[in-house]
């Protein structure tokens, strides 16, 4: 890639944010358009979050994303939201607009395109367990109230924070089934023994080696559908109890790809290359397995 004085930037802003694929993928994606723009990588600690939102429209960026821990705190440092976001509660795509900073969330879309086009899955019917409440917890769990599931289990650390966010789906969906549950064995026992089809992990945990599977392993069983959101490694210490109980696995690439290629065509206007985008992903992955 050739840079020069008119070369765009696009970006992520996390903390931490050196394992992320998505330079990967955007670059490939550009790179494949003939679009002269670059997507870079920025760690972004909490308490340096406003200012470098500031940044994207002071620096002429073209656009960011926004992963762990800031999605939910940009939601006040943006100057309009998408309906989506503001539904959710939390962006993970900024745009800018005739500058002006749009706050947009394509979290819930890309996973609920994902189950649908890559693995033939449908949420209508089921019953879900969300494991967290953070941004992407929220996204996913409107996401699956969305698409027809019929009962939410939201199993979080804080009570107050899984709370808030069963209030917000009540208000939204008051015909499902919305429930909150401690992150501990019993709790989740009983979880279990009242019927769960489909689990998703949506919080960090599995991203380090010494991460334990966030649910007792002796709760999967066979009919569950099994997912994660971490797609670094491949496969978390939850996939790897769902597989060794016989359960159906779903990792994080997809979800990866699909919201990408979203904020890909807020950025660009422009249909997002999936192909290209996913062997980029694909490539990376296996380069940094070595």
């Amino acid at each position: 890639m050739k840079i020069t004085g008119t070369t765009r930037v696009l970006g992520i802003f996390g903390y931490p944010v050196a394992h992320t694929l998505s330079p990967a993928m955007h670059n490939a994606a550009l790179e494949a358009l003939g679009i002269e723009a670059c997507y870079l990588p920025f760690e972004v600690a909490s308490a340096d979050l406003p200012g470098a939102i500031e940044g994207i429209r002071s620096l002429g960026l073209l656009g960011v994303n926004l992963t762990i821990p800031h999605k939910e705190a940009a939601l006040p440092l943006m100057d309009a939201l998408s309906e989506e976001a503001a539904r959710v509660g939390a962006v993970n795509t900024v745009e800018v607009r005739e500058n002006k900073l749009v706050g947009h969330n394509t979290d819930g879309l890309g996973f609920v395109r994902f189950l649908r086009e890559d693995q033939g899955l449908s949420l209508d019917g089921r019953r879900v367990l969300a494991l967290g409440a953070g941004g992407a917890g929220r996204a996913i769990s409107f996401a699956c109230a969305g698409e027809h599931a019929t009962q939410i289990v939201i199993a979080n650390r804080s009570k107050e924070r899984g709370e808030r966010l069963a209030a917000d789906l009540r208000r939204a969906y008051p015909k499902i089934r919305i429930s909150v549950a401690p992150l501990t064995p019993e709790a989740l026992d009983g979880v279990f023994r009242s019927g769960i089809d489909l689990i998703v992990q949506t919080t960090p945990m599995g991203m380090r080696p010494e991460d334990p599977a966030p649910i007792p392993p002796e709760l999967i069983e066979p009919h569950h559908v099994v997912c994660d959101i971490v797609y670094l490694p491949e496969e978390t210490p939850l996939l790897q109890a769902a597989r060794l109980r016989g359960a159906s696995l779903v990792g994080g690439l997809g979800m990866l790809l699909h919201q990408g290629a979203l904020a890909f065509e807020l950025w660009t206007g422009r249909p997002a290359p999936l192909p290209v985008m996913r062997e980029a992903l694909q490539n990376e992955l296996a380069r940094r397995k070595g």
